[in-house]
């Protein structure tokens, strides 16, 4: 009888509105908790840090800890609003999302704040809602073969990054961190210690991936932080003083950061939302085809994307960067056919009570640069390889590797050459006689085409597998 009760306990975990009990749940929760919070927080540690290196003044204690509460709050949309299409009510995590990093960085870099991020965010929610809206004739325009284009160019546009701060962040001179800081000369940008704590840090994510088991291998970027940072306390490379000054309970407030609406950020952000809404079609078929062995319906996919805009315009209100569905979490699905809602309930509601406590979030700022660095090399390349995953789906014709090629050629060359748009832009000032100065004009075309290669990597790829003919069935 105790086996048949066991076998009937478990399988309340493999149904949606299954009741497991809080000894089963807590666990299965921790697991998705563990996958997705390093993910929530670190998009809005690079970006706060890019609008300060550049001479602003971002909280980004308050970044972490909204984007906490709004992972959370759009995760549990996603799973209770599906009545009211607002949600999927499909077992997903939704989280900040990586996609948005390289643009989002460029834009608080030029703007020295992160205002025109929540205004663009907006415009963003609502080419989202269309999407949601108009799915089944927008996913024509972009199939495998332009989202796998597009993720390839995020993920390449992400090493830099990975890089800067595996080497320290180039901000931290040794003037900023020792003369004018008093810092130890461990934190000065490319110094021998930055580049073993990062690397100690990658290798142990590395290893975890490959030969770790269960949580081990889950939360492998979350142990090799961990590690990472007791090799950079031994180094004295860990700075405690925002941690004593931190409350131990707020909740984040409208308006905290401002709202402003800039074209050169908008376009940008809203091409990608654009791409995320159909590129989240896929984590919610993979979501339903690995544990529950059926395709989502239509009222899924309509309701998770609208749900995903909605999320996003009341996010930016508030404060919190771009969020997605999370892949990993979608892994965690496929591997083990939980599908319980209150597991992932369970996980919304660890992480809000994570960003409700400003204590969490301030230690999370005193994380050495170098350690972010070698935690998330391996996830922006697993980033890029999703891409070439998806192109790989096609054939690899020569229609399509000019496709997914030349795009990635043209974005990648503009956003790695400075300055190559200025002249062509001032001969299109001119001859249009515009009102606006010279340097304005420049900057919106220069933030919007040049500081990631995603749009224009986006844009030549839809047009080119619009105008190219086709590949006859027999193409080789």
């Amino acid at each position: 009888m105790s086996d048949i009760k066991m076998k009937k306990d478990n399988s309340e975990l493999f149904k949606w509105d299954g009741k497991p009990s809080f000894g089963q749940v807590l666990p299965l929760a921790a697991q998705h908790v563990l996958a997705a919070v390093v993910g929530c927080v670190t998009p809005a540690i690079l970006v706060a840090n890019a609008a300060n290196n550049a001479g602003g003044n971002v909280d980004m204690g308050l970044l972490i800890q909204v984007s906490l509460v709004f992972a959370a709050l759009s995760t549990l949309l996603q799973l209770y609003a599906q009545k009211i299409k607002l949600g999927s009510g499909l077992p997903v995590i939704i989280g900040v999302s990586f996609a948005y990093v390289p643009t989002m960085t460029a834009i608080a870099a030029q703007a020295k704040d992160v205002n025109t991020i929540f205004g663009a965010m907006i415009i963003g929610g609502v080419v989202a809602i269309l999407v949601g809206l108009f799915i089944r004739q927008i996913r024509k325009v972009f199939p495998p073969l332009v989202i796998g284009t597009v993720i390839l160019a995020i993920g390449l546009s992400l090493y830099s990054t990975a890089v800067n701060y595996m080497a320290g962040n180039s901000s931290n001179t040794y003037e900023v961190i020792v003369e004018q800081q008093g810092k130890t000369e461990a934190l000065v940008f490319g110094s021998w210690q930055n580049w073993l704590v990062a690397f100690i840090t990658l290798a142990i994510v590395v290893l975890l991936n490959h030969y770790g088991k269960g949580l081990f291998k889950l939360a492998s970027i979350l142990i090799g932080l961990l590690c990472g940072y007791v090799v950079a306390l031994c180094f004295g490379m860990v700075d405690f003083s925002a941690l004593s000054s931190a409350g131990w309970f707020e909740v984040p407030m409208p308006l905290a950061f401002g709202i402003k609406f800039d074209i050169s950020a908008i376009l940008p952000l809203a091409i990608l939302f654009l791409v995320n809404s159909i590129q989240a079609m896929g984590d919610f078929s993979a979501t339903t085809t690995g544990g529950m062995d059926r395709l989502p319906t239509d009222d899924e996919l309509n309701g998770g994307i609208i749900g995903y805009g909605v999320s996003n315009i009341v996010g930016a209100l508030f404060g919190c960067p771009p969020t997605a569905t999370y892949s990993q979490n979608v892994g965690i699905v496929g591997s083990t056919r939980v599908v319980a809602r209150r597991v992932f309930s369970a996980s919304a509601v660890i992480l809000l009570i994570a960003g409700l406590i400003p204590k969490f979030s301030a230690l999370l700022r005193t994380i050495p640069q170098c350690v972010l660095g070698g935690a998330v090399a391996s996830v922006f390349a697993s980033i890029a390889m999703t891409g070439i995953k998806l192109l790989v789906t096609e054939k690899l014709t020569y229609r399509n590797t000019t496709v997914a090629g030349l795009s990635i050629a043209i974005g990648m060359g503009v956003s790695l050459s400075d300055g190559c748009l200025n002249q062509m832009t001032a001969s299109i000032h001119n001859a249009l006689n515009m009102s606006m100065s010279l340097e304005s004009f420049q900057s919106i075309i220069n933030n919007t085409f040049a500081s990631s290669p995603v749009v224009l990597a986006t844009i030549f790829a839809v047009i080119l597998n619009l105008i190219l003919p086709k590949d006859k069935p027999d193409a080789q």
